[in-house]
């Protein structure tokens, strides 16, 4: 048997598993703190894991703006990110101890790896994993390969046509009306006065919220032509009404110039996915049999 090791590192929490090939054996949640205390835990838990059971290769599926490029002179560092304290965290040094392949990409692109193989995206050539919560992040997979180049995708801050009569700034930091600062959760809480989870689902506030979801959407089957969009996170689970909602606008915002998008197509295209939260975990497991295969 071959176990292997996976970290998912999101802005809130670090998910660590060991795994038998590809069924989850054992599982640790630590929060995500500090760098120096977070992935101190998290290599606590593994050093335990490897005395007892040596793992073949370690995952690691992290939040972005993470540099995933092996030639890039600070590779495996997290870039310019808004989460206090983490630019420039190394994520890669403190699993160097383990000596065993180590592969990193972004916790959404492993999500997707692990949807295309297992999940909601089985069979489909090419996916687009969407994740909606505190942040928004996407992940492609194509033939079977997460897709990376000069970075990693950042569709959370794409920008789009605005709804009629929307005044609403957005919260991004970066870029203010970006998808991530007017649909995430910080930015329903910021645009409601609450949090999303208690506005009803038939305020017609959502509807300018759809239509935002709505243009990203459209633009991903324009720009990617992905065979599924699975739209996970606590937002994108949480408020299915209002991902349906926005399914339900997109053929009207393509107006007819993509003739198998329709009302019929949108039950299967967008979907949720079918590993709920085990999609990012079980991919940093896929990532760490790439790394064994890829020597």
């Amino acid at each position: 048997m071959t176990y292997y090791a996976g970290i998912e590192l999101g802005g809130t929490k670090l998910v660590a598993i060991r795994a038998n090939g590809r069924t989850i054996t054992d599982r640790v949640t630590i929060p995500t703190t500090d760098p120096g205390e977070t992935l101190g835990r998290a290599v606590d838990v593994l050093r335990g894991w490897h005395d007892a059971q040596p793992f073949a290769a370690i995952g690691i599926g992290s939040f972005g703006p993470v540099r995933i490029d092996p030639a890039a002179p600070d590779y495996g560092s997290i870039l310019s990110t808004p989460k206090a304290g983490w630019a420039g965290t190394d994520l890669l040094a403190p699993f160097k101890r383990f000596e065993v392949p180590l592969a990193l990409d972004t916790d959404v692109n492993a999500a997707a790896l692990a949807e295309a193989a297992m999940g909601a995206g089985r069979g489909c050539d090419t996916l687009v994993y969407l994740t909606i919560g505190t942040g928004i992040g996407g992940g492609l997979v194509a033939a079977g390969k997460a897709v990376r180049g000069m970075l990693h995708p950042e569709l959370g801050h794409m920008t789009f046509r605005r709804a009629a009569g929307d005044g609403f700034a957005g919260v991004c930091p970066f870029h203010g009306d970006c998808m991530e600062g007017l649909v995430s959760g910080p930015a329903l809480k910021a645009r409601f006065g609450m949090d999303g989870a208690s506005v009803p689902p038939d305020d017609t506030r959502w509807d300018i919220v759809a239509s935002d979801l709505a243009q990203l959407l459209a633009n991903l089957m324009l720009a990617v032509s992905p065979r599924r969009i699975v739209v996970g996170g606590g937002v994108g689970l949480g408020q299915r009404q209002m991902v349906r909602r926005a399914a339900a606008m997109v053929p009207d915002l393509l107006s007819g110039y993509l003739p198998d998008i329709d009302s019929a197509a949108m039950e299967t295209l967008i979907v949720p996915p079918d590993l709920g939260e085990d999609a990012g975990p079980l991919g940093s497991i896929l990532l760490a049999e790439a790394a064994v295969r890829n020597g």
